[in-house]
């Protein structure tokens, strides 16, 4: 009877120690999974954050898009005027805004978006900034035609920040606008694909990262 309760002991004290040893085991594999499934949703938020900065990026680089404000635009009163730049014997015929990225003989084109500017005075100007000196100006005159071509050099004047000038005169009543661009110190955003490209190829290295952990056997006890 001894021996009996003896071995009932005995066997109760292994499966004892078998459930614990699954209990155990499941915990492992468990918390494996846990820590796999962790790791994947941290990768996953790392690459939605990456997303988020880029489209700011994406954004400015191509400007004018449906829903975007086009800065090339300067308000006068409730009319609209578009500035573009070109440097033909720099840059083709590619145009640029408020940054000119290098220096030379560069067209500066104004143009009117209505057509009640064509019957009012509109006086042009361009100025070195900060001392404010005059580099090109366009005596005050209806302009018909709704557009002005200034050329300027401006290797003439140098690198550096320069402001245009818009001065409308209609029946008494004066309204000046202005817009800065630079010349020969920035690169113009079209012209460095880097702010794009790099958090794109570690977006890509990220999702291969996921892809390889979701791929790789499991481990089971």
């Amino acid at each position: 009877m001894k021996q009996k309760i003896t071995l009932t002991s005995k066997t109760s004290q292994r499966v004892a120690r078998a459930i614990h040893l699954i209990r155990d085991q499941t915990y492992t594999v468990n918390r494996r999974k846990i820590n796999f499934h962790h790791a994947n949703n941290t990768l996953a938020t790392l690459a939605i954050l990456l997303f988020t900065l880029i489209l700011p990026a994406t954004a400015n680089a191509h400007r004018g898009a449906k829903g975007e404000v086009d800065t090339c635009r300067i308000s006068v009163g409730k009319e609209v005027i578009h500035f573009s730049a070109y440097t033909p014997s720099l840059s083709g015929g590619k145009s640029f805004c408020h940054v000119i990225p290098e220096i030379g003989l560069t067209d500066l084109v104004i143009d009117y978006e209505g057509k009640k500017l064509r019957h009012t005075t509109v006086e042009f100007e361009v100025t070195k900034e900060p001392e404010g000196s005059r580099v090109y100006y366009h005596k005050p005159e209806k302009i018909k035609k709704g557009s002005v071509d200034a050329k300027v050099d401006f290797r003439q004047y140098g690198a550096g920040n320069y402001l245009l000038h818009v001065t409308v005169v209609n029946e008494g009543e004066t309204i000046d606008s202005h817009l800065p661009f630079s010349v020969g110190i920035e690169q113009a955003e079209n012209m460095i694909p880097n702010k794009i490209l790099i958090p794109f190829i570690i977006i890509v290295i990220i999702l291969a990262v996921m892809f390889g952990m979701s791929r790789k056997p499991k481990q089971e006890p």
